[in-house]
């Protein structure tokens, strides 16, 4: 993966690349490229790519270094960066269309770009040319159903999809009707096909998953009714099954306000479950170290900055990234390696701030 080496002080740094997606329409600058160091944790601003209208995911490929980028419009699309040794990103032709309308989130698996259109309620799957660029019509899968919000649960709205960690199953976390989808994904013609489907809390508005490193737990956040739900994951029957609720108070937000959950995510120790929670502007910390199965919360910081979006962690687990997207900053913290607590470190500006991935 593309990295940089500085001297300091008569020694090499090696630099990570963050990219950061923003939404364009909110004032943000598209995709940009910032070197972290490694020993601070802080992030310079190096470039902006401002070519994608409102990047709000990005994924990279971590076999080809490619970046993806959907375009979070009405007529969602899909673009593909080559990163460079500089950061520098080049674009592998122009954007293609996602098959859907509001695309909020994207993965690979199975040499394709998937991507979750929140907008009409679907998940697509696009095929890659050989040198990483999508190609090719979309294979679209449509969500069916609805939610008994009269507001947000009309229809369906596909909020995430990602494969499982053996790369067998593709799983999409539907907000509009209270469900987690198993597909299978078709290795001839891309299309995804229903496995298994999870019903969770009415109303609950799931709207982000991640699986513990185990395999075998899966974290499921709500946004509409926050709690987070723990999930049995068995990867050889392809099926998903809620064993427990854990409530998100709204501590810290506005008396009479509520929150909205917005992503979750495990350490890489496999000790700790993070959730950055808009409206109480907080990240949430549980151990799971004596049982993934039950998380017990141990603490409460605020997130650095308002409506915290996106939350990554880099590859060493020493520093933790949060994505505030009202307040147009990407704030860190230093992760402390026994107790898991959190202590800021400091912040970089990005207007309209989405979402972060490392090279």
């Amino acid at each position: 993966m593309p990295s940089q080496s500085f001297g300091t002080a008569g020694r090499g740094i090696v630099v990570q690349w963050a990219y950061i997606g923003s939404f364009t329409s909110g004032g943000g600058r598209g995709i940009t490229v910032a070197a972290v160091d490694p020993e601070t944790g802080a992030p310079a601003v190096r470039r902006s790519v401002g070519t994608v209208v409102n990047p709000s995911a990005l994924a990279l490929d971590p076999g080809t270094g490619v970046l993806y980028a959907v375009s979070d419009a009405e007529q969602g699309a899909v673009a593909a960066f080559r990163a460079g040794a500089d950061g520098g990103l080049t674009a592998l032709g122009p954007a293609v269309p996602a098959g859907g309308a509001g695309p909020t989130h994207l993965s690979v698996a199975g040499g394709r770009v998937l991507t979750a259109n929140y907008g009409s309620g679907s998940v697509s799957s696009i095929g890659l040319a050989p040198d990483g660029s999508p190609s090719g019509p979309p294979v679209v899968l449509a969500h069916h159903g609805a939610g008994p919000d009269p507001d947000r649960q009309r229809g369906p709205h596909a909020h995430q999809v990602l494969p499982d960690p053996d790369g067998r199953w593709v799983l999409s976390v539907d907000l509009g009707t209270d469900a987690v989808r198993v597909c299978a994904l078709d290795a001839a013609t891309g299309a995804l096909r229903v496995h298994s489907e999870t019903a969770l809390r009415a109303g609950s508005g799931p709207r982000h998953l991640a699986f513990h490193p185990d395999g075998e737990v899966v974290y499921v956040l709500h946004e509409l009714e926050p709690q987070m739900t723990v999930c049995r994951w068995d990867a050889v029957s392809g099926v998903l099954v809620a064993l427990a609720e854990v409530a998100i108070g709204p501590e810290g937000a506005p008396e009479g306000e509520r929150v909205y959950p917005s992503v979750v995510s495990v350490s890489s120790d496999r000790r700790f479950v993070r959730a950055a929670v808009r409206g109480s502007n907080t990240i949430l910390t549980w151990s799971v170290a004596d049982d993934p199965e039950k998380p017990q919360l141990t603490g409460s910081v605020d997130c650095g900055g308002v409506w915290p979006r996106d939350l990554v962690a880099d590859a060493s687990g020493r520093w933790l990234y949060v994505v505030n997207e009202w307040s147009g900053d990407v704030t860190w913290f230093a992760v402390d390696a026994e107790s898991g607590a959190l202590r800021r470190g400091g912040s970089v500006e990005v207007p309209a701030a989405a979402c972060l991935v490392f090279s």
